[in-house]
């Protein structure tokens, strides 16, 4: 796993759902743009499309005020695919610091040429 985070940000009250905490879709979100980010950074390539999220695991919530660390790494790369591994931690506030895993997911990519047709991943 990358040392340095894909993504990494605060969560504001926009991002809340019924319940307090922040909607699953947001994070969901980042996960898709984290898993991009690690494809590109490890081909060179700069045309993806999600395909499938697998395993994505939420396990404890995220609060309102966390900071939000989405690191990733390649697990496999296929012809034309890329599976990307996404961990979701959260630095808790408001209290003791702490750092909590809060989210997992693999995130498949087919790489894609200007007219969206399935490529073949030329890593550099």
């Amino acid at each position: 796993m990358n040392s340095d985070p894909a993504i990494r940000i605060a969560m504001l009250p926009r991002d809340t759902n019924s319940q307090g905490t922040i909607f699953g879709g947001v994070i969901l979100s980042y996960i898709d743009m984290a898993g991009a980010i690690e494809a590109h950074r490890h081909t060179g390539m700069d045309r993806f499309v999600t395909v499938a999220m697998r395993e994505v695991i939420f396990h404890a919530p995220v609060f309102v005020g966390d900071l939000v660390s989405f690191y990733s790494e390649t697990l496999k790369i296929g012809t034309t695919s890329i599976t990307v591994r996404v961990v979701v931690e959260a630095e808790r506030y408001g209290g003791p610091s702490e750092r909590v895993r809060v989210t997992e997911a693999e995130v498949i990519y087919v790489a894609v040429d200007r007219e969206q047709r399935k490529t073949k991943i030329v890593v550099k």
